[in-house]
């Protein structure tokens, strides 16, 4: 298995989804004005858009679930014309390229694309900024004078698994994984956004865990809760609870873009869509046999198209519009 496609431990992997509120620097139908610019309300029904009238270049910092979004469904290794197949495909780089998006990506092997846990963004935008805005693929770079007008980052499912909800204002360097470190250094990043008023930063949620996991032996259940501990089940289930709070946070009106003023920062509920929005806290969609959090091509399927549509409402401030082409036949 290539390190391309290996199961994920703590580093992060790139997928994308829309919840049911979307923060974002323009509006729509389906919107509420706050002092951060305009919250747009997920539709019931995803709708193409407009796509940009001019070719965009679109920076994708991903690791195996973003490969498995970007490839085009098919046999693990496949190609189907220009783009790479994989069974738990969504198809979002065909998507992309129908609508006028050129993809530049960073993953595993790169030195842009290793470290994408939650508390490695803040590291990465303040010393490497420029070669974000300059990636080509992995390490390459754009021919001078070019640079990617929308960066899309998020870290993996292992970022959902909170250990408890913290204290005070929080740490942006954590180590730990708690809900006041994770909106500590969430907020230390707009600065570092702030100074680049023409880039659209989308912040993608990161993926929920699948429910179910490796089950702990009877007997060690029976001695917890004899000792008065919580059973690993109980702990799993309370760690999704918070995964559940956090990201709401971050995508509600009061949460991490409250009060930000240069409106050049998009979050795109992946947590949310693969939820259900609210039917879960746990993946509805997982692969293998359920316990793989890597989501399978039905939940690829409903994230891509979504995740294009909220591109092309939320670059318009950007780049002019125009009727997007025809999705290449999957």
């Amino acid at each position: 298995m290539t390190p391309r496609t290996r199961a994920l431990t703590g580093a992060a992997c790139v997928a994308a989804g829309i919840g049911i509120w979307l923060l974002a620097p323009t509006g729509g139908d389906l919107s509420a004005e706050t002092d951060m610019g305009r919250v747009l309300q997920a539709p019931a029904v995803v709708e193409p858009g407009e796509a940009p009238a001019e070719l965009v270049d679109l920076a994708f910092l991903h690791h195996s679930v973003g490969e498995h979004l970007l490839a085009s469904p098919g046999a693990e290794g496949g190609r189907d014309g220009a783009f790479p197949t994989h069974p738990n495909g969504g198809g979002l780089a065909a998507l992309l390229a129908a609508n006028n998006y050129r993809l530049h990506e960073a993953t595993y092997g790169s030195r842009l694309g290793e470290h994408t846990d939650l508390f490695h963004w803040l590291p990465k935008f303040r010393t490497r900024m420029d070669d974000i805005l300059a990636l080509a693929h992995q390490d390459e770079r754009l021919p001078e004078g070019h640079r990617n007008r929308v960066v899309l980052f998020k870290s993996c499912y292992p970022n959902n698994e909170f250990v408890g909800p913290g204290s005070g204002d929080g740490r942006p360097d954590g180590p730990e994984l708690t809900e006041a470190n994770g909106r500590a250094t969430l907020r230390a990043l707009l600065p570092e956004f702030a100074k680049r008023p023409d880039v659209l930063f989308v912040y993608l949620t990161a993926p929920p865990l699948a429910p179910h996991t490796w089950r702990e032996p009877r007997w060690k259940r029976l001695a917890k809760q004899v000792l008065g501990r919580p059973t690993h089940d109980a702990e799993f289930r309370e760690s999704a609870a918070m995964a559940r709070r956090f990201n709401t946070w971050v995508v509600s009106s009061d949460g991490w873009l409250k009060g930000y003023a240069a409106g050049n920062v998009a979050v795109f509920d992946l947590y949310d869509v693969l939820t259900g929005h609210g039917a879960s806290d746990f993946l509805l969609y997982p692969s293998g046999d359920g316990t793989d959090s890597h989501p399978s091509h039905e939940g690829h399927a409903k994230v891509a198209p979504a995740l294009v549509s909220f591109l092309n409402r939320s670059v318009k401030p950007f780049v002019p519009a125009t009727a997007p082409s025809a999705p290449p036949t999957q």
